[in-house]
């Protein structure tokens, strides 16, 4: 498996993060197999929306709550990755408080 889980939604809090704000959370490299997705299905609309990190950040944003790492945004980064067999992605990860 390329993830720890397929999840379905976000089960951490909103945390109000603006495209502005995660710039500022420095990018590390986080194992594919420690990230529990919140979308079960990589929608090409939603891929090429202006509001995309595809056309925006370079980086996933990956959210850890409560010991869990959600990848939030970058589902297309992480697929590439794995499909170029690599077991790394680079991500920022927003750490939220439990």
């Amino acid at each position: 498996m390329i993830f720890k889980r397929v999840g379905e939604g976000r089960p951490y809090p909103e945390h109000g993060t603006t495209s502005q704000a995660w710039s500022t959370v420095p990018p590390r490299q986080v194992r594919l197999d420690h990230l529990v997705t919140t979308k079960d299905t990589l929608r090409l609309n939603s891929l090429l929306d202006e509001d995309s990190t595809f056309y925006g950040d370079l980086f996933a944003h990956v959210v850890k709550w409560k010991g869990e790492l959600y990848l939030e945004d970058g589902l297309h980064r992480a697929l590439r990755a794995a499909l170029q067999q690599r077991h790394v992605v680079h991500a920022r990860v927003l750490e939220l408080g439990d």
